[in-house]
């Protein structure tokens, strides 16, 4: 299995329930910033808001943003990528690596020329002209935050189009570089909500850019692209603004637990100082991912082997940030595994 978050395919195969299953594929803030006794107060009947007014007061509540900047909502951030390279239509594209999969197969889908780069080793490699830039910040599967300010020098004075992608930001203190859009209007900043709000099944990202930019992508999109219970559930979460510091220090305490664990291991031979939900590490002496994988499923343990990131092997895995019950589970069958 070499995403995250298919717990149902997993759960059959074991035959078990899904929620039996402990999930660090997946890195989502387990815990959820809503309660559920708001669905009572949702109107169902009438169509939803195609123009999506109170979701969009409520981000740009949570998420200020200076005059010039607007935003476009999408059915999660991977539909927002998608959305903005088939309007974009890039010929020279610029993937800063590792990083997941969805961006490279788009790119196959326009047939444009891309240039990978990897950011452990030459992270201000050269780059062409004009070209497209992509670059996740915190980065993924390994967790780096960045100061891009000299990346963003870089990429302007390059003439670039740039798209950062800051769908674990709201994990760390540091601000988005969506307040530099007024300055540079080829700059587009990606966003995830479902992450950090603890709601994978409910389907919301945006992308913010300059007004024009973002008018221009609005004439290919659909209406009612986001129903009723999503927006009404994702108003909710984003007026709790006391679950921002609470999870933030929650992560950080969870985070140094499960590194802690994952060293005492003794199975890894480098465990990357991520500062997001999630730990990316290496395996010692070229140990099989598929095989830590298959050994924990005994335990009902489910992990991303890292493959399928451009530019990491097998012998990369990710461990999602978890509760403390999970991460003592995961500690305990860590100490039967023999690679």
């Amino acid at each position: 299995m070499n995403h995250g978050g298919n717990i149902y395919q997993f759960a059959q195969r074991l035959g078990c329930l899904p929620e039996q299953v402990l999930d660090f594929s997946a890195n989502i803030n387990p815990n959820q910033a809503v309660d559920f006794n708001f669905l009572h107060d949702v109107r169902l009947t009438p169509y939803a808001d195609p123009d999506y007014c109170l979701l969009k007061q409520a981000i740009n509540q949570r998420y200020p943003m200076p005059d010039g900047v607007d935003l476009e909502l999408f059915n999660g951030a991977s539909a927002a990528i998608f959305a903005l390279l088939r309007s974009l239509q890039p010929k020279n594209l610029v993937l800063y690596t590792p990083l997941y999969g969805e961006y490279a197969h788009i790119a196959g889908e326009l047939d444009c020329i891309v240039q990978h780069i990897n950011r452990f080793d030459s992270l201000m490699a050269d780059i062409p002209k004009y070209s497209t830039v992509i670059f996740v910040n915190p980065s993924t599967p390994d967790g780096k935050l960045y100061e891009l300010n000299h990346l963003l020098e870089k990429w302007q004075a390059a003439d670039c189009t740039i798209i950062i992608d800051e769908s674990f930001l709201d994990f760390c203190k540091m601000d988005s570089v969506a307040q530099q859009i007024r300055h540079y209007d080829k700059l587009y900043v990606i966003k995830s909500l479902s992450k950090f709000y603890g709601c994978a099944g409910i389907r919301i990202g945006f992308i913010w850019a300059a007004n024009s930019a973002i008018k221009k992508l609005q004439r290919f999109e659909p209406a009612w692209k986001l129903s009723s219970l999503d927006m009404a559930y994702m108003q909710q979460a984003l007026a709790n603004t006391g679950f921002i510091t609470e999870t933030r220090q929650q992560t950080d305490y969870l985070r140094n637990l499960l590194y802690t664990v994952l060293q005492a291991s003794g199975l890894f031979e480098h465990i990357y100082p991520g500062q997001a939900n999630f730990l990316l590490a290496k395996l010692k002496n070229h140990g099989d991912g598929y095989r830590l994988q298959a050994q924990l499923e005994a335990s009902r343990i489910l992990i991303r082997v890292c493959e399928n990131f451009t530019g990491l092997d097998k012998y990369h895995v990710r461990f999602a940030v978890k509760d403390e019950l999970a991460i003592a589970r995961l500690a305990h069958s860590l100490k039967e595994i023999d690679l």
